[in-house]
């Protein structure tokens, strides 16, 4: 009785993931169409490092190009230190901005300049005013899109990307995204899309976004001689969102990789301790 229960149990567990597994591989095959291009990432792997120079490199173009639209809430400027800015370089960035702060001794707020303590602060005073701004499309916030914006790899991958550590798939989303937008800028012949949109293949939600193509050669200037063509500054604004939204990163490798060493050497401890009690015991 117990066997034909056991059997039965794994038929409905079996049938019950294959439904899984084709219901995400349906929904999966639809958006995005096409699946993101992996990347060779400085970060990625147990021992992955940030790269200061790159880093450096994604911050000016997220300060030139992206925040215009886009806020980064999470982020304070005394982080900015781990990129290898020094205590002059933030305190003369922070006071760039704006900040909002009060009530003053009559009871209003007011602005101030910003100082390393305070927080970027988002072009638009709230959401709502975001919103009106770009036609009815939020620009969502620098801080942990990385961590949030990710394609599903699906069934066998992600079981390899078990042993492979790999972590990478919001990365290599976000770079897909900004250099995946046509270069004629025109959808496929047969592909509609909605007026105001833009197509992109890579994009997660659907077939267009309303973002247009953020990016153009020579946007901007790299402090280094660094060429800023389109994909130099995807993939270094793409490590600079990483970066916001994991900034300690490097410590939580470091720190893993110490207790597992720490774990090994115990192991054997326990094992030479136990082998040396039980052979002084009787069999």
């Amino acid at each position: 009785m117990k066997t034909m229960f056991a059997k039965i149990s794994a038929i409905v567990v079996a049938a019950t993931l294959g439904l899984s597994v084709a219901a995400t591989g349906a929904f999966a095959a639809e958006y995005p169409i096409k699946k993101p291009r992996e990347q060779d990432w400085s970060f990625a792997g147990p021992f992955g490092t940030y790269d200061k120079g790159q880093l450096q490199r994604g911050f000016k173009v997220y300060r030139e190009v992206c925040a215009a639209c886009h806020s980064m809430n999470r982020v304070a400027f005394r982080s900015l230190e781990d990129l290898g800015y020094s205590e002059g370089q933030i305190k003369t960035i922070a006071s760039e901005y704006d900040i909002t702060d009060g009530p003053n001794a009559d009871g209003e707020m007011f602005t101030r300049p910003g100082t390393p303590a305070d927080y970027f602060t988002g072009p638009y005073p709230n959401r709502e005013a975001s919103i009106a701004a770009n036609g009815g499309a939020y620009p969502p916030d620098f801080s942990l899109l990385a961590k949030a914006r990710a394609v599903e790899r699906g069934f066998p991958t992600f079981v390899f990307d078990v042993f492979t550590q790999y972590a990478e798939n919001g990365p290599d989303y976000i770079y897909s995204l900004l250099t995946g937008y046509p270069e004629d800028g025109e959808a496929p012949e047969g592909v509609e899309v909605p007026e105001g949109t833009h197509y992109n293949p890579y994009f997660i939600a659907g077939k267009s976004l309303a973002m247009a193509p953020p990016l153009s050669e020579d946007i901007i200037s790299y402090d280094d001689g660094t060429p800023a063509t389109v994909e130099q500054m995807s993939k270094d604004v793409t490590a600079f969102m990483m970066w916001a939204a994991e900034p300690k990163m490097e410590e939580r490798k470091s720190l893993g990789f110490k207790v597992i060493i720490f774990l090994l050497i115990f192991a054997v401890f326990l094992y030479l301790t136990k082998k040396q009690i039980y052979a002084k015991l009787e069999h």
